[in-house]
């Protein structure tokens, strides 16, 4: 079975100062095989577009409250007078603070939602079915089961 993919390719604004943004291409990946994570590419001046992941459900949050820690930040805004997400990312290489219209990030995770519904992301990776395999008894496992000292009345 192929994996579901949600996508959507946006303008983002690259925000330098209070007074100065730049707009900046960025395409949301969704992938139902990986249903934790979401996927952002950022097409910038050069060869590669920068590819940020993390988690759906800071994202989610995000567009109603102020969420996250650390390299990644997410919380809602308005700027001249619209609804935005602004995504604040750390890295050793650099700091950015990105401003997304929120609008447009709801419409794309909402059709994350109805791939992947909040809850249901562990069944997708069939991790109970890999535990159960890994841990199934094997043949060879009887040998390790026996009593290695054996009582006297055998």
């Amino acid at each position: 079975m192929h994996p579901t993919v949600v996508e959507r390719e946006l303008e983002l604004r690259l925000v330098l100062s209070p007074e100065c943004s730049i707009p900046v291409r960025a395409v949301l990946g969704y992938r139902s095989d990986d249903p934790y994570a979401v996927h952002v590419a950022f097409h910038i001046d050069s060869d590669q577009p920068v590819h940020w992941t993390f988690a759906r459900e800071l994202l989610v949050e995000g567009v109603f409250r102020p969420c996250g820690h650390g390299d990644v930040r997410v919380w809602p805004a308005k700027a001249q007078g619209r609804s935005v997400v602004l995504m604040a990312l750390s890295s050793p290489s650099g700091e950015a603070l990105l401003e997304a219209p929120a609008t447009q990030v709801s419409a794309w995770l909402e059709r994350t939602l109805r791939v992947v519904p909040p809850g249901s992301e562990a069944v997708r990776l069939h991790i109970d079915d890999g535990l159960a395999e890994l841990l199934a008894p094997s043949p060879a496992d009887d040998r390790w089961l026996l009593d290695p000292w054996p009582s006297d009345e055998s």
